[in-house]
């Protein structure tokens, strides 16, 4: 018999060589139609594989609505789309098709004597649908190396050849749907028509396995749903996001730039931009200093000895920037990757005693990866950046309330910046690949164990997600949805017992004996650059009155009226408030065209009949006209308005 758990804890019999998609029949036929994966004892799984027998299995049947039915779905797709530019272009080699956050793709290589490129979208679109109308079935088969080794030989398939050499005897196996094969360990959705509308979104290339050094591959990008209904509301919201693109607002608002001589993924900061910034440095510097923590400041770069030390060399060393080289020979320095080992050397600089605990140390510290350069996007993606760091040291049983505090603080920082839909991931290590941490059992139990208690103790929405976790300890990631419904990863909160062990931290107890602190690194913000990007995006460049740079332009109409403009604007800096004079030779209309691209609140527009009646005409970004009104009625609006916002806060 097979002995099933389900998700509201009822526990139910079937026969052996029973599949989740028979259990999904049991309860309904429509249930059934619309199951794409199952998962079992938290492992996604295909519904037609039969399910083991006698053990009690934890079963979740997956549907379109939860994100590992679209991820399975998605999968499927890169599939199907591989099979039908196989039909148009048999000569392809194909590498690798896993999904992605929205959508999937395909890596290949195209013969010499073929071109591909946008314009085959649709035709290879039509061939989609067309073999997702015949319901092929994706038939899972387990096969021996020697057969996988053979079969892509004879395909001339020196991608999948190279896969399968990484590949253990045994646990090799092959997917078929139609007339297409394909090595993938799955899973798979029960058959092709589940997939009833298809998008081709883009035509990159890709160097095989991410590294330059290797041959560039064509790498398509799709999106696929179960409704056509469901594909014209995405494709409408990835026209919203053209429109919010944080780049292309970014340089219509001024904020930040990139250039070439200074180097690739290295932005330069703009004046308004760099007031932004610091309008963001200074609301959390407050928000820290409320809350106990202590400012420290750590240079841009440290020795090797640091990074060995704290385990950041053995694992990022190669994808850091080159070590910087002194007249000493034995002297080795690499521009920071982090900024935690820098704040264990201050921790450790004095001794410290169990009356001094907690000690949180905050910086906002500039850090540096080397990106490859395919990966740079905006400021979404850099190779340097400023996290809004800070290092709690804190004896073991203040960690939950320690943990739980700053769990308050990004809270406290999404709502001010009006996130208010977010999921909190508790991200943990992968049990069977430990190699890949830092640190005893036991201290990962007590670590994971405060992170969930805390999530537990707050109420949170929480996921868990194993293979998520910083190298040094598990972490909880705030995972929040922007106006339009894109997911972001911010704030971030991680519980560390490993990187006090490797610097000897220790601080005196009550009972005279040295003792380990706990170490918890927190980053509401995340980094300011990713953070800036994101509220652009969110806001589509429509700041919040007390953080925009340009809160106000005074207009004339024409040149003669530039000098009462100036005495303006002298009188209303006494109001602190922010703007300037657009005294161009430009027409009325094409400042207010600017004014609104620049995203500009207050558009003060003034001519004779404004000089005349001393008033001001007032026109709001988006087109509202206010009227005219008096200029101390007008900055009374703007001052109430800031002080809502910020008593909001």
């Amino acid at each position: 018999m097979v002995i099933i758990q389900f998700p509201d804890n009822s526990i139910k019999k079937f026969p052996s060589g029973t599949s989740a998609l028979d259990v999904a029949n049991s309860i309904s036929e429509g249930l059934a139609r619309n199951v794409l994966a199952a998962k079992v004892n938290n492992k996604v799984i295909d519904t037609l594989i039969p399910l083991e027998e006698n053990n009690q299995l934890k079963l979740e049947l997956l549907t379109w609505k939860d994100d590992q039915g679209k991820e399975t779905m998605w999968h499927s797709s890169a599939h199907l789309m591989a099979e039908a530019i196989h039909f148009y272009y048999p000569k392809v080699k194909f590498a690798i098709g896993p999904p992605i956050e929205h959508g999937f793709y395909y890596d290949m290589e195209f013969p010499k004597e073929t071109s591909f490129s946008s314009e085959s979208f649709l035709k290879i679109e039509k061939k989609i649908l067309e073999l997702a109308k015949e319901k092929n079935e994706y038939k899972r088969k387990l096969v021996t190396k020697k057969e996988a080794i053979k079969y892509f030989t004879e395909k001339n398939n020196n991608y999948k050849l190279e896969l399968i050499n990484d590949l253990e005897d045994g646990q090799i196996t092959f997917y078929q749907q139609g007339q297409f094969i394909d090595l993938c360990k799955g899973p798979h959705i029960p058959h092709t028509g589940h997939i009833k509308a298809v998008k081709l979104l883009n035509v990159a290339g890709a160097y095989w396995k991410g590294d330059e050094k290797n041959k560039q591959l064509t790498r398509i990008y799709g999106i696929s749903f179960p409704k056509k209904k469901e594909l014209t509301s995405h494709l409408e919201r990835l026209e919203e996001a053209k429109k919010r693109d944080h780049r292309k607002i970014g340089k219509n608002m001024s904020l930040f730039m990139f250039s070439k001589k200074v180097g690739q993924g290295l932005p330069l900061w703009l004046p308004k931009g760099a007031f932004l910034r610091s309008q963001l440095v200074d609301f959390m510097k407050q928000t820290q200093l409320k809350f106990g923590y202590q400012p420290v400041i750590t240079p841009h770069i440290g020795s090797k000895e640091l990074y060995v030390c704290s385990g950041h060399y053995d694992k990022y060393g190669e994808d850091s920037f080159q070590p910087i080289k002194t007249p000493d020979a034995n002297e080795e320095f690499f521009l920071k990757p982090m900024n935690c080992p820098h704040h264990c050397e201050i921790y450790k600089s004095e001794p410290r005693s169990y009356k001094d605990l907690p000690i949180r140390f905050a910086e906002f510290g500039t850090v540096y990866r080397y990106e490859q350069s395919g990966e740079l996007h905006g400021l979404t993606r850099v190779r340097g950046f400023t996290q809004d760091d800070a290092h709690i040291f804190a004896m073991p049983h203040q960690v939950q309330s320690e943990f739980e505090s700053v769990i308050d603080i990004v809270l406290y920082v999404l709502k001010a910046m009006g996130f208010d839909k977010y999921i909190a991931q508790i991200s943990l290590r992968d049990p069977k690949k430990k190699e890949k941490y830092i640190g005893s059992d036991e201290n990962w139990q007590l670590a994971e164990e405060a992170i969930i208690q805390s999530a537990k103790n707050k109420n949170l929405e929480t996921t868990i997600e194993y293979g998520e976790a910083a190298f040094y300890g598990p972490k909880l990631d705030f995972m929040i949805k922007d106006a339009i419904g894109r997911k972001w990863q911010l704030g971030t909160i991680q519980v560390d017992y490993n990187l006090p062990e490797r610097f000897q931290l220790e601080y005196k107890g009550s009972d005279d004996k040295m003792h380990r602190p706990v170490m918890i690194h927190r980053a509401p913000f995340g980094s300011l650059e990713r953070f800036i990007a994101l509220l652009i995006e969110h806001t589509g460049g429509n700041f919040p009155l007390w953080l925009t740079p340009v809160q106000f332009i005074i207009l004339p109409i024409s040149k003669k009226y530039n000098e009462y403009c100036y005495k303006l604007l002298n009188s209303i800096k006494n109001y602190d408030i922010r703007g300037h004079v657009d005294d161009r030779n430009e027409t009325t209309g094409k400042k207010i065209r600017d004014a609104e691209l620049k995203k500009i609140p207050y558009m003060l527009i003034i001519g004779e009949k404004e000089v005349t009646e001393n008033q001001i005409s007032v026109r709001e970004h988006g087109g509202n006209n206010l009227g005219s009104i008096k200029e101390g009625d007008l900055m009374q609006m703007i001052k109430e308005k800031i002080d809502k916002e910020i008593e909001k806060n």
